[in-house]
């Protein structure tokens, strides 16, 4: 089968240009992990009593990492789901020996750069790619950094985020189509590709251009150049709804249960979006052109629409939303609730607000 990354590679090139993590003793570094397990278990509660939602696994899985295990676990993943693909749309033809030698090791070292990159920024993740039904990985080290730089409680900090991802892994360990929807969506957009030899060019070079960035953010590439088809661009709306739906529903829930458990919540969330707004000019270049700023876009328009929602149907009347991937809003809905509400419901009007 053709490679079209080096995945061992990748693996170590993100290892050996990931940044080093804060200062910690052995037995600080044994705290924040215990404490993290810990505080996990909680927000579980917090979240399962909040949103009514709740799991179908019965130990739910969760991973404090550094960050080299973070990059290295997302390589594994996409290896897992991009490899079989990119073989099935060739059609397993064979590269010339050129190809093979120098291109899958150049995208190895590109796509190795970009998870270096991302492993110092990302404070959790559920990771869906590498085995069902996921798990929940926690970035210790960022965790640490990011709290000392707010001068945030430790405690109240690490709950704060636990909450967040905690109600990603409840997304797909409560709704038991989500992840095979979300693997499927991925496999549509490159099913939706015109010829296979083409879009493993093209796969190619989005991993060039997100290294670029890295390497250059005064460049004026962008990823979704990429999406060149009517199907994909079709692909992409679903997959853009979705993701800013579980995005703002994480926000829309760390935010209703955070006043309740969490003394310092409100000048953590002020600190944090502080943070997210500031930054020197380089590197805010490089969150918009890999995309980080959409994401930061996601969390703001999904909160409003959950918030809106939630507000006319109640909490159990939002949940319909995970009843199937037909009642998931499109993409034109996020912006006009009431048409999901009248959709789904087949009316309109306010109702009880959640907690």
């Amino acid at each position: 089968m053709a490679q079209f990354v080096d995945w061992d590679l990748a693996t170590a090139t993100a290892g050996a240009l990931g940044k080093s993590g804060p200062r910690v003793t052995y037995a600080e570094a044994t705290e924040v992990v215990g404490e993290l397990r810990r505080l996990t278990d909680e927000a579980a509660g917090h979240v399962a009593d909040y949103t009514g939602l709740t799991s179908q696994v019965t130990h739910p899985p969760v991973r404090v990492v550094d960050r080299r295990d973070w990059a290295a676990t997302n390589i594994a993943g996409l290896r897992e789901v991009i490899t079989p693909l990119v073989g099935r749309l060739s059609q397993d033809k064979q590269p010339g020996a050129l190809t093979e030698a120098i291109g899958s090791r150049v995208t190895g070292v590109q796509a190795g750069t970009v998870l270096a990159y991302l492993s110092g920024r990302v404070l959790g993740q559920y990771e869906v790619f590498s085995a069902d039904p996921g798990q929940l990985l926690l970035v210790a080290p960022n965790i640490v950094e990011v709290e000392r730089k707010l001068g945030a409680d430790p405690r109240d900090f690490r709950l704060w985020v636990c909450l967040h991802e905690v109600t990603h892994r409840t997304q797909f360990t409560a709704v038991p189509w989500m992840r095979a929807y979300f693997l499927g969506e991925v496999q549509a957009f490159v099913d939706a590709a015109q010829g296979g030899e083409h879009l493993v060019e093209r796969l190619r070079r989005s991993v060039s251009t997100l290294a670029d960035v890295v390497r250059d953010p005064q460049s004026r590439a962008s990823v979704l150049d990429i999406v060149q088809t009517p199907g994909q661009r079709a692909v992409l709306d679903r997959l853009t709804a979705l993701m800013t739906l579980l995005e703002g529903h994480a926000e829309f829930v760390m935010d209703g249960v955070g006043p309740q458990v969490i003394p310092s919540v409100e000048r953590i969330r002020a600190g944090f979006n502080r943070r997210r707004e500031a930054g020197n000019p380089v590197e805010k270049a490089v969150r918009r052109l890999i995309g980080i700023d959409v994401k930061m876009r996601q969390y703001a328009e999904g909160r409003k629409f959950v918030h809106a929602v939630v507000d006319r149907v109640g909490m159990a009347g939002f949940n319909r939303i995970f009843e199937s991937p037909l009642t998931l809003p499109r993409l034109t809905e996020l912006s006009n609730p009431d048409a999901w509400v009248a959709r789904v419901h087949g009316s309109v009007g306010p109702v009880s607000t959640a907690g």
